[in-house]
């Protein structure tokens, strides 16, 4: 079942513990823009059907990576995009959000998603992988 648009920046704002909605949706917009430009393939459209129509249209038009960021910095890539923002709230922001795509996802698909990904970022979509 595809997550509406208000309930994901429910969640999303409720997790970031965010003032406004507005908030929420500001940060929701620019880490699912860097996440589409990092998954590939089935997993980012399978990720996409999953998600808001709002997001799934960022997901699948993302500007391409010019190569895979690691966590550390695919979190100071959303600081850069984020007025106001630093690499720890960037980290809090991208945690939010990744959280509930990850909720939005099963976890078959989640466990693909994370293969195509640097190591690392099973942490931000706060499902830590037995190592």
């Amino acid at each position: 079942m595809v997550m509406k648009w208000d309930a994901f920046l429910a969640a999303v704002q409720e997790r970031g513990q965010y003032s406004s909605r507005q908030e929420a949706e500001r940060v929701t917009r620019v880490v699912i823009a860097l996440l589409g430009a990092h998954v590939v393939g089935s997993e980012r459209s399978e990720l996409a059907a999953r998600l808001p129509e709002t997001c799934a249209l960022l997901l699948l038009n993302p500007l391409p990576a010019a190569e895979p960021l690691g966590p550390q910095r695919f979190v100071r890539a959303t600081a850069a995009w984020i007025e106001g923002a630093t690499e720890e709230t960037a980290k809090w922001d991208v945690s939010a959000v990744l959280s509930v795509v990850a909720d939005a996802a099963d976890d078959e698909l989640m466990r693909r998603v994370l293969l195509q990904l640097p190591p690392g970022y099973d942490l931000l979509f706060g499902r830590p992988q037995a190592t």
